[in-house]
């Protein structure tokens, strides 16, 4: 009986122990390197070291830093850049060129033997103007440029679709943050009625009306809880690392304290909606890609066709530089004698090693492939609305019967706790409904992450932000 009492009275120490031990490992020494052009070292001793941003902030940063978008960015570029460069196809080359050359050394003579040459002009000098255009190529810069302007809207549409694609990444981090603080918050409720039942327990076993078994059930409760903060604390800091990435921000972010609450859905046809997604941003880039190939194929079928060019060829050379004399020596006061030279030419391959032929089918392929592309993308955005508008409304159902199913808990453990109290049930009881409250919350918290997340899914899918 004396073993049983000392084990009973240290009951309370173990347990101040273990939310002490608890406390101190909640507060990692760590510390994290973040930045982007400075790099800086920040304590993540307290959550003082994470920076609060709103959601919008973040997308925003985000959508301005992401590699994923800084690339949409630059391939938007490449492609006007393309479109003109297929439009001065159209104009002719000019060239101007230049040319010195110097005669000396040995030579050898009429005899066979190595003479001195030492010409009286040594130096010698060439200038001239080029010019070609082509005037017909089977219509393949006119392909050229309906390819490269539907490349232009390929790149416009991977670059709407990379920003929410960015935008579902902030969203999935941010909303993460969110849950990992609602699972937090439930942890420390969870813990703060685990140390009730603890001290309950005790009170019990001094007083002779419960076991010892009461006490160290309760004792493993607490740690449970304990660990279940932790879990949750850890949770956070890691998803805010991770939205810090995503937004690359010199410091460490999270997301707002304030923003956790539900922002309602406005009424919206599934019609309407998923017309919206038959022209969203990834169908959008497939029928581009998809004009781009059929462009690509007409292009192709050119080179059947006989090309014909014009060329313009003025030059001249002489001894003087440039043409303008030499002062001192009259033999070289003239200009150089130009020559002009205007040229028409026609060319057609008869055969060429059946590349015309492997080009076209080439580009032949290249389209079907594309048009499989666009009829899954058209189906793919098709299923994803159907799936994600499921998902939708299922977890608004889940919120509102997981409301009633938390508070039915809350209702149930509080009985049982006046009910153990009063020794009128025991603590198998009590722990039953504890776990199955800490059950119900959970399974709040993630209809919430759910129905966060099916959202987001929507608007990555139709190109913009649901109201």
């Amino acid at each position: 009986m004396n073993k049983m009492l000392i084990i009973a009275l240290a009951i309370p120490c173990l347990a101040r122990g273990i939310s002490a031990q608890g406390t101190t490992q909640s507060r990692p020494t760590a510390r994290l390197v973040a930045g982007t052009d400075t790099v800086r070292r920040l304590s993540i001793d307290s959550d003082s070291a994470f920076h609060p941003i709103d959601l919008q902030h973040a997308i925003e940063l985000a959508r301005r830093n992401a590699p994923a978008a800084v690339q949409a960015r630059g391939q938007i570029r490449t492609a006007n850049s393309q479109v003109r460069a297929a439009y001065s196809a159209f104009l002719p080359s000019v060239t101007i060129t230049a040319g010195q050359s110097n005669q000396t050394g040995d030579r050898i003579g009429q005899s066979g033997n190595i003479v001195p040459f030492n010409p009286k002009h040594p130096w010698s000098y060439s200038t001239g103007l080029r010019s070609s255009l082509r005037l017909f190529d089977g219509g393949q810069r006119f392909y050229q440029i309906s390819q490269s302007k539907a490349d232009v809207g390929a790149a416009e549409a991977n670059e709407v679709a990379q920003q929410f694609n960015v935008a579902l990444q902030v969203k999935t981090q941010y909303y993460t943050i969110l849950a990992a603080r609602e699972s937090e918050g439930a942890a420390a409720t969870q813990l703060g009625q685990a140390e009730a039942q603890l001290r309950a327990a005790v009170a019990r076993v001094r007083a002779g009306a419960a076991t010892l078994s009461d006490s160290l059930r309760s004792v493993i409760q607490v740690g449970n809880a304990r660990l279940a903060l932790l879990t949750a604390q850890n949770n956070l800091r890691i998803a805010s690392a991770a939205l810090t990435r995503l937004v690359a921000a010199p410091y460490l972010v999270t997301a707002e304290a304030s923003d956790t609450l539900e922002r309602p859905l406005s009424e919206v046809d599934s019609v309407a909606l998923m017309q919206l997604a038959l022209r969203g941003p990834a169908v959008e880039q497939a029928t581009a890609q998809s004009l781009s190939a059929q462009a690509a194929v007409r292009s192709a079928r050119a080179p059947y066709l006989p090309t014909i060019d014009l060329s313009f060829n003025r030059g001249g050379s002489g001894f003087a530089p440039y043409g303008t004399g030499a002062s001192g020596d009259t033999s070289l006061n003239r200009q150089y004698p130009y020559a002009n030279t205007f040229q028409f030419s026609a060319s057609y391959p008869l055969f060429n090693n059946y590349q015309r032929e492997n080009a076209r089918t080439q580009a032949q392929v290249a389209k079907e492939n594309a048009d499989a592309a666009l009829r899954d993308a058209r189906f793919a955005a098709q299923q994803n609305i159907v799936q994600q508008l499921a998902s939708l409304h299922a977890a608004l159902e889940r919120i509102q019967i997981q409301h009633a199913s938390v508070a039915s808990a809350e209702e149930d453990l509080r009985v049982q706790q006046q009910r153990y109290a009063l020794g009128a049930s025991t603590l198998l009881d009590l722990l039953t409904s504890q776990t199955t409250l800490d059950q119900q919350r959970a399974a709040l918290i993630q209809a919430r992450q759910d129905y966060r997340l099916a959202r987001a899914q929507i608007e990555a899918v139709i190109g913009r932000d649901l109201q």
